[in-house]
């Protein structure tokens, strides 16, 4: 029987911030009913490497079996990275499945979603550094497969960016709420947000 979550990581997407409104939404829902419960949702930096070296750093001292990461998008790939790499729980929110592929289009300067004002420079080297984390996720999963203990996702249909049936098979072996129609963001996320949280059962 799978312990009970004591800490969770939630990472944001491609553009994206802490201010997401599911990363908000989250944090107002383990404020509020599990204050006990180790909480944290860094901003990323723009290089993969730099992101997933901050992801290794600050879970470091985690304990693996009850720690468990949430992520949306891009945020969604690192998380199946960190699991592969920890052996913890992963909740998927529309995760990106070729992220160097889909993101090689974006190489140049980007703005952040929630300030304009916040530019950052998304550059080749940043997508090499994808697809070496690419690399990494597809030899891990092929000797650590998902199950329904270890993996939750929430699929959207609707998602206008990434293509459903490739999120679909990423996510093979875990948990799937299939979504008949929604949107990238997954809109009305706050109607599963209490189906993610039974998954991570957590203090």
């Amino acid at each position: 029987m799978p312990k009970p979550i004591t800490h969770l990581l939630y990472l944001h997407g491609f553009r994206s911030s802490p201010q997401s409104t599911k990363a908000r939404m989250v944090a107002a829902h383990v404020q509020a009913h599990h204050p006990a419960l180790h909480w944290w949702c860094p901003q990323l930096p723009p290089s993969p490497a730099e992101a997933a070296r901050l992801i290794q750093q600050g879970t470091a001292d985690w304990p693996r079996e009850s720690m468990a990461v949430m992520g949306s998008s891009l945020g969604g790939f690192y998380a199946r990275w960190l699991a592969l790499h920890t052996g913890c729980r992963a909740v998927l929110l529309n995760p990106a499945v070729h992220p160097a592929r889909d993101l090689a289009r974006h190489v140049g300067q980007q703005t952040s979603w929630h300030d304009p004002n916040e530019r950052f420079d998304f550059s080749p080297a940043h997508v090499r550094e994808l697809a070496t984390l690419e690399a990494d996720v597809e030899r891990l999963a092929d000797t650590q497969p998902a199950t329904e203990q270890t993996q939750f996702a929430v699929i959207a249909k609707g998602d206008e960016v990434l293509d459903w049936h490739e999120m679909l098979g990423f996510c093979a072996g875990g948990q799937v709420r299939l979504l008949e129609g929604s949107d990238h963001a997954i809109s009305e996320f706050a109607e599963h947000l209490e189906a993610v949280m039974h998954f991570l059962d957590p203090i």
